[in-house]
C-alpha cells in the first residue's frame, strides 16, 4: 500500500480542504438537480448521471496533484480516476436500456469507489478527517450493492442515487473541516 511522508506541507492540506468543500457542494447542488429529475431518463438526468463520475475523475486529478507533493496515495487515486471515467462512458451506455441497466452500473462503481476511498482514506489518516472518508466508502460499498440489488425489481428510480450523492458530499464536509493543520500531523 502507498505510504505517506512523515509531516505533509501545510499546501497539500489547504488544497485537500479545497477540494472536499468542493465536492460537497458539488454534490449537494447535483443532488438536488437529479431529486427533480430521478422519475425518468430523460436528458438532464442522463447529463447528470454522466457528470458527476467525469467530475470525480476530475477531482481525483486534482488530487493528484497534491498527493504527489507529498508522497500520498497515488496509486489509489489512479484507480479512483481510472473507475470514475470508466464509469461516465458505462452511464452514457447503459443510459440507453433503462433505469435498471443505470442503477447496475452505479452499483458496480459504488462498490468499486467505495472500496478505494477506504483504501486511501487509511493511507492518509494522519492528515486527520479519514475517519469520515472511510465510513463513506465503507457505506458506498453497502450502497452499491443495493443499487445492483434495486435493478432487478420494477418501478426503480433514481431518487437513492440523489442521496447517495448527497450523503457523501456529507463526508466531504466532515472530512475537510477535521482535516489537521500541518504542523498536528502525526
Amino acid at each position: 500500500m502507498d505510504t505517506l511522508v512523515v509531516n505533509a506541507p501545510t499546501s497539500v492540506t489547504a488544497a485537500l480542504r479545497r477540494l472536499y468543500l468542493l465536492r460537497f457542494a458539488f454534490a449537494a447542488v447535483w443532488a438536488g438537480l437529479l431529486f427533480t429529475t430521478a422519475d425518468t431518463l430523460g436528458p438532464i438526468s442522463v447529463t447528470l448521471l454522466v457528470l458527476y463520475p467525469l467530475f470525480d475523475a476530475a477531482c481525483a486529478v486534482v488530487d493528484l496533484r497534491s498527493a504527489r507533493a507529498d508522497g500520498g496515495p497515488v496509486r489509489g487515486l489512479y484507480v479512483n480516476l481510472a473507475l470514475s471515467a470508466l464509469t461516465g462512458v458505462a452511464l452514457a451506455v447503459a443510459a440507453a436500456s433503462g433505469i435498471q441497466a443505470v442503477l447496475q452500473v452505479w452499483g458496480i462503481w459504488a462498490i468499486t469507489a467505495g472500496i478505494t476511498q477506504v483504501a486511501v482514506g487509511v493511507v492518509r489518516r494522519r492528515l486527520g478527517g479519514q475517519g469520515a472518508m472511510i465510513a463513506s466508502g465503507s457505506i458506498s460499498t453497502l450502497a452499491g450493492a443495493s443499487f445492483v440489488a434495486q435493478a432487478s425489481k420494477d418501478g426503480a428510480t433514481l431518487t437513492n442515487i440523489a442521496g447517495y450523492a448527497l450523503l457523501g458530499g456529507i463526508f466531504f464536509l466532515v472530512s475537510a473541516l477535521r482535516l489537521k493543520p500541518a504542523g498536528e500531523q502525526a
